[in-house]
């Protein structure tokens, strides 16, 4: 993947059409089918393997007709890029001379990348030649295949390129293929992504005129992160970092109009475009990696958000996402909103250079606008409470802790530009969290549980999931101090015995619904998936409250899961108990690469170390997890106020800043 491009096929690197196999451009599939034959027949593939995000081998060998002996004298190589080029070598051991007949077949449909994800491609489209390839034609543009060298036969009615290569004894010969969509000057083009994913149900209306997101860019943005390395003891974890950091390259994408401007896509298949609120969080979880994806994904929402008077003044656009059986949808427009000031907030701690922050300010000013107007709303029922989707509701617990943390580290920003209002919010939040701790908890035999909701009359839903975890996320204020949670200290650590209990904590992760609720489902989106974003949330947040045991089981589980799918994280996975022999079950409607996985991968092994800056007062507070529990590690090319910061913790959890900007101090 290298969005706007990508690639789809099964481990023998034969596109047949099935599924979703393919080559993408700009939301096209420019090719369903890419099937090679040679000397007659199939070859056999031996190996196929990702070598990168965007990039893949296969590897296989040809038997040819009188060939004697186990041992085959052809072999195969297939090299595969997400923009569309595809070297195929043919390597001989034979001490003779072979000629090799070679025919590819070649085939599209033209199919929206979202129709293809949904299971209602177009039918296949006649080819012509064009070239030394071929070409088809459909409503709005045209894919075009070449090839170098130039096929000798080419028959467009099958579409099939035929070569007769030589090769010589110990040699190889190569043939390159090209494929490219170009679109017709007169018609507009697709949107790059899919229009609707099956987590998602249509988005809350925008009012009369609301902005449109924005479109991606075609060319290659460069990495807006640092080349952070991780090596540790457990070395599975190296592996998690390096390939997470791979697949997050592979979904950047840049605004057409502001190419300056990079973000990264939710993930394939479902949300290769902006997805508002998972991009926020992509952005907020690299944090230690540096500040310029923060940066240009805040301008970019910037740009979306609701800017006229009125109800949504304020808001960030976002569709409805299923949020299980026992509730009605939330809407990610609100949850973009409540993290758009507290994403701004940290990312001036951890060097957000102070004109690029007052540049900002103004639209997260508009956000906690929002913020205060939902919840003083006539139609908003009861006071405090930040309705998920506004303005009917109910009030989600999750939303109530972005809504608490975005008015204390809003409070903090204004107070930083001497900006107004900051007294009201922290006042609104001293309310919030009194409220909540006694409306939202519920008592009982086992010592409590939050409520998932309240609805609108005030009753609670008293199911447990790893929604939750965001009670434990309170964000970063200043001098390396976290901001107050929703929850008292003794509820705080009940919850951490929930979140390490069985009913949540597959061994894998956690459950979206634990084991026990009425509605869990192991596959469901919502309702008993492990959601890796969420287990990332969880396990850093224990970590930050001084339960690092619960932290440390929660990390080497999704470690473990990793191994179980290559080290490239899926966004969930089944949440079926965990077993000696067993493995991971992938979902089948699953993002991989999803960006909130690979980043929330990235935050849970950073989270380790416990690296809290304040870059603006020139300190940096390192404080490990004492226990190591994966032993000793070393960050190197983070970034800290904007120069590189390097780590190391060992085996009993002491921390060594090893590398820091001159004008940072070493905090408590």
């Amino acid at each position: 993947m290298a969005l706007p491009a990508l690639a789809v096929s099964p481990a023998s690197g034969q596109l047949t059409g099935e599924g979703l196999e393919g080559i993408y451009r700009d939301g096209r599939r420019i090719l369903s089918h890419c099937e090679v034959r040679a000397a007659g027949g199939e070859p056999l593939v031996v190996q196929g393997r990702l070598t990168g995000a965007d990039r893949a081998r296969f590897v296989g060998t040809i038997r040819r007709t009188g060939e004697r002996g186990p041992d085959p004298e052809i072999r195969m190589e297939r090299l595969r890029s997400a923009d569309g080029i595809e070297r195929i070598t043919f390597r001989s051991s034979s001490a003779q001379p072979v000629r090799l007949p070679v025919e590819i077949r070649l085939g599209t449909d033209l199919a929206e990348l979202g129709a293809v994800a949904a299971g209602v491609p177009g039918p296949e489209l006649r080819p012509a030649v064009h070239g030394s390839g071929l070409r088809w034609s459909g409503a709005g543009a045209h894919a075009v295949v070449t090839a170098v060298p130039s096929p000798q036969d080419a028959l467009a009615s099958a579409g099939l390129l035929r070569w007769e290569l030589d090769l010589p004894p110990g040699g190889q010969r190569t043939i390159e293929l090209r494929a490219v969509l170009q679109h017709d000057p007169d018609q507009p083009s697709i949107a790059p992504y899919p229009a609707r994913s099956r987590q998602l149900v249509p988005s809350i209306p925008s009012p009369r005129t609301g902005p449109a997101l924005p479109r991606p860019r075609g060319d290659r943005p460069s990495c807006p992160w640092s080349p952070a390395q991780l090596e540790c003891e457990d070395q599975r974890a190296d592996a998690l970092f390096a390939g997470s950091l791979d697949d997050l390259r592979g979904l950047l994408l840049r605004d057409l109009n502001t190419p300056t401007d990079v973000y990264v896509a939710g993930g394939f298949p479902w949300r290769c475009g902006l997805a508002p609120a998972e991009a926020l969080w992509t952005a907020r979880m690299l944090l230690p990696l540096g500040t310029r994806l923060a940066a240009g994904t805040l301008r970019t929402l910037a740009r979306t958000q609701q800017a006229m008077p009125g109800r949504d003044f304020g808001r960030i656009p976002g569709a409805l996402r299923d949020a299980g059986p026992h509730s009605p949808a939330s809407c990610t427009g609100v949850e973009a909103t409540l993290l758009f000031p507290a994403v701004l907030a940290e990312a001036r701690r951890w060097g957000l250079p102070e004109r690029d922050t007052e540049r900002l300010l103004p639209a997260a000013e508009r956000c906690l606008t929002w913020l205060r107007t939902a919840t003083t709303a006539p139609t908003a029922g009861r006071r405090s409470y930040v309705p998920d989707p506004a303005p009917d509701g109910p009030y989600r617990c999750e939303t109530q802790a972005h809504a608490h943390r975005a008015a204390l580290l809003g409070a903090d920003l204004l107070d930083a530009f001497g900006r107004p209002g900051a007294t009201e919010l922290r006042d609104w939040a001293a309310d919030l969290r009194a409220r909540f701790r006694s409306d939202f908890w519920l008592e009982d035999r086992a010592g409590g549980r939050p409520a998932a909701l309240l609805l609108r009359d005030g009753r609670p839903l008293p199911h447990l999931g790893s929604t939750a975890a965001h009670l434990l996320d309170t964000g970063l204020l200043g001098g390396g101090s976290l901001a107050p949670g929703l929850l008292d200290r003794a509820q705080t650590g009940q919850l951490a015995r929930l979140l390490g209990g069985p009913a949540l904590d597959s061994g894998w992760g956690l459950r979206g619904l634990g084991a026990k609720e009425n509605g869990y489902n192991p596959f469901g989106h919502r309702s008993g998936a492990v959601r890796v974003h969420e287990t990332a949330i969880a396990a850093a947040g224990l970590a930050a409250a001084g339960h690092e045991k619960e932290a440390g089981a929660l990390t080497r589980g999704i470690l473990d899961a990793a191994a179980g799918f290559g080290h490239r994280l899926p966004e969930m996975y089944a949440g079926e108990q965990r077993t000696a022999d067993g493995v991971p079950v992938p979902h089948p409607a699953a993002c991989r690469p999803a960006a909130v996985a690979a980043a929330g991968a990235v935050q849970m092994l950073i989270a380790q170390a416990g690296i809290r800056p304040d870059a603006p007062a020139g300190t940096v507070a390192v404080r490990p997890l004492t226990g190591a529990p994966l032993g000793a590690m070393q960050f190197t090319n983070l970034s800290v106020a904007g120069e590189p910061f390097a780590v190391r913790i060992s085996r009993l959890g002491m921390g060594v800043v090893e590398a820091a900007a001159d004008r940072l101090q070493l905090g408590s």
